[in-house]
This record gives C-alpha cells, sequence and structure tokens, in this order.
C-alpha cells in the first residue's frame, strides 16, 4: 500500500531526529574532552610551577607499567603480523615489474610512517583505553569520586592527569616498538620467505627512509596517545546507571578512541602531504 503523506513526513522527522541526536552527542564528547585536556594542562602547570602542588611519580610510573609495559608483546605480536603481510601482499605487484626488491623501501616507509603508530594505538585502545575507563567508572558507581571531592582532592589531578601522561609516554614509546618488530618482520620474510639477499633490504630501506619518516610517525603517536587517554578519562567520569553505564562507556572509549584516531591520522597525512613531508 502507499504511504500516507503523514507516515512519509514522520518518518522524515524521526531521521531528522536522530542525526541532530548524534551530532549534539558528538559535539558534547568533543567539547567534554576538550575541557578535561584544559584541566589537564592547567593541573600539570600547576605542579610545575608550584612546589606544593604534585601529580605523583608513582601513579605516573605504575600507570606506565599497567598501560605500556603491559601492551608490549600484543603490540609486538600484531605489528610482526602486519610487517609479513604487507611484504607478502606487496612482493606479486612488484615482481611483475621485475622490481621485487623495492618491497624494503615500500615496507619501511609505510610502516614508519603509518602502519606502525596506527596499529599500536589501535591495540592499545582495546587494551588500554578501555580499562582506564571501567576502572574510573567503577570508581564513579562506587562513589569514589565523590569522596575525593569531599577531601577536597581533584579527581583530574589525582585521576586523569597520572593516566593521560602515562598514555602519551607508553603511546610514544609502544609506536618505536611497533616499527621496529615490524621492520625486523618484513625482512624476514623478504630474505627468508622471498629471496630477497640481505644486504639488498637493508640497504633498500635505508636508502628509502628519512628522519622526517621517523619524527612524523612518532609526532602521531604523541597524539593518538593523548586522544586514548582523554577519551578514556573522560567516559569514565561521566558514567551513570551502575554497571550498566559502565559497560556502556567502555564501548563507546573503545568506538570514540579508534574514529578519533582514524580522522587524526587523516589530518596529520593531509597537513604532511601540503608541507611536501610525504
Amino acid at each position: 500500500m502507499p504511504e500516507t503523506a503523514g507516515q512519509r513526513r514522520f518518518f522524515l522527522v524521526g531521521i531528522f531526529g536522530f542525526v541532530v541526536n548524534r551530532i549534539l552527542d558528538m559535539l558534547d564528547q568533543i567539547g567534554a574532552v576538550f575541557l578535561l585536556l584544559i584541566e589537564a594542562i592547567r593541573w600539570i602547570i600547576r605542579s610545575v610551577t608550584r612546589k606544593k602542588v604534585r601529580i605523583g611519580r608513582s601513579a605516573i610510573v605504575s600507570q606506565i607499567v599497567r598501560v605500556g609495559v603491559r601492551s608490549i608483546f600484543i603490540i609486538s605480536l600484531v605489528s610482526g603480523c602486519v610487517g609479513l603481510i604487507l611484504v607478502l601482499q606487496m612482493s606479486p605487484p612488484l615482481d611483475k615489474f621485475g622490481s621485487k626488491d623495492y618491497v624494503a623501501n615500500i615496507t619501511g616507509v609505510a610502516i614508519l610512517r603509518e602502519l606502525g603508530p596506527l596499529i599500536a594505538s589501535i591495540v592499545l585502545t582495546g587494551f588500554a583505553g578501555a580499562a582506564i575507563t571501567a576502572e574510573i567508572g567503577t570508581m564513579v558507581v562506587g562513589e569514589e569520586i565523590e569522596a575525593l571531592e569531599a577531601h577536597a582532592l581533584n579527581p583530574v589531578r589525582f585521576l586523569v592527569v597520572p593516566r593521560v601522561i602515562a598514555t602519551v609516554i607508553s603511546m610514544t614509546a609502544l609506536a618505536v616498538i611497533a616499527d621496529v618488530v615490524a621492520v625486523v618482520c618484513g625482512l624476514f620474510m623478504g630474505t627468508v620467505g622471498l629471496g630477497i639477499p640481505f644486504q639488498r633490504y637493508v640497504d633498500n630501506t635505508l636508502d628509502q627512509l628519512k628522519a622526517v619518516d621517523f619524527y612524523t610517525g612518532i609526532g602521531k603517536a604523541v597524539v593518538f596517545g593523548l586522544l586514548i587517554g582523554l577519551i578514556a578519562c573522560s567516559n569514565g567520569l561521566r558514567v551513570s546507571g551502575g554497571a550498566a553505564g559502565v559497560g556502556k562507556a567502555t564501548t563507546n572509549t573503545v568506538v570514540q578512541s579508534i574514529v578519533s584516531i582514524i580522522f587524526a591520522d587523516l589530518i596529520f597525512t593531509a597537513v604532511f602531504y601540503s608541507l611536501k613531508l610525504v
């Protein structure tokens, strides 16, 4: 049966309302993350300029161990597999043009500029970002945040800042580890699996790579780590609705972090391309 004009109007209004609500939710989340960043920067500046204000080195170190050190194995495993896959995928089309040796050039640049930081950040999001949100969200549900505020202890200073600093430091170090592991695994596959001479593979990699390739990748890693830490802490602090709210916030952290990382990566690539750095 044909739809009436009223049904079509109701459907369009529903779609419009859904889209508007999604946009408003996104803007609300962006604003919350931005305000949390400002507050965290304020406390970091206070800790540097005032002796009485301390962030807590032990808290930062413990978070680095929890967020970064425990992620080394899984990130190394994933990045190593990516290095192997990349070499195998690049070899057939290059071999058609008699340029199989140049797989080393493409692999090295792709890993240092893009895949190393990107893979490490995505894995860290699922491994550590979700855990941070669940931890802070559980504290919110258990009214531990209110207890901190009742004792005049700022939750951003004692909970957010150490985790954000630890996430940035860990992400930077993990990006370097991911780069090294992926390049070494690519070297192994190229020499052992494809028969490329070891010295030629190494020479092609070193001839192609430049310092700017490494620096751009590390710059991305710093921003990715900042995004993961801020989004995870923001969602944790905004938990409501008990255990179900903690689960929802954890899911939101993973989704929002990955989307933010991809979008930030796009912006970085566009900027680097305009500056002739890629």
